[in-house]
């Protein structure tokens, strides 16, 4: 287990730095920059507290995936993830529907060790997934590719 998960209580500090933009930290003493859009009042000089929510489900999901396929000594070259989401129209604008596209590359690549690997992410390892899921229908697609092309967002 690492240390990080076995710390019960968190803490976070954000400050506003300009207009709609803030930066905030957490135990790890990172500070991860945020704004909004310009017609919303800020710059659009960074990410939005919503987008940085997509990016931790990717991150937390993927974290699980590449760490579950290694310990069954699952090869694979390059690993991804596409999300994909919708949100309510009226506030809060909570995420409604996220599609989750997994892609992995390697030519002796098991999809169903793939599978497995996001299952146990999905239904038993993910908190932010867990979290994401009380407001939004989850669902995800996989892929064994033979490589991976360019992505764009």
């Amino acid at each position: 287990m690492r240390r990080e998960d076995s710390m019960a209580q968190k803490k976070a500090i954000v400050r506003n730095i300009s207009r709609m933009t803030f930066a905030g930290k957490s135990d790890s003493n990172h500070w991860v920059t945020m704004d909004a859009s310009e017609e919303s009042g800020g710059y659009g000089a960074a990410t939005s507290p919503m987008e940085l929510l997509l990016i931790a489900l990717g991150g937390c999901t993927g974290s699980d995936v590449v760490s579950i396929l290694r310990k069954k000594r699952v090869p694979f070259r390059e690993f991804e993830i596409h999300i994909s989401a919708e949100r309510a129209e009226i506030h809060p604008k909570v995420y409604t529907k996220i599609q989750i596209e997994y892609i992995v590359a390697g030519d002796s690549t098991v999809q169903q060790d793939v599978e497995r690997a996001i299952e146990l992410s999905v239904s038993k390892y993910c908190s932010v997934s867990a979290m994401l899921g009380k407001t939004a229908v989850i669902s995800h697609t996989a892929s064994i590719v033979g490589e991976i092309e360019g992505s764009t967002v």
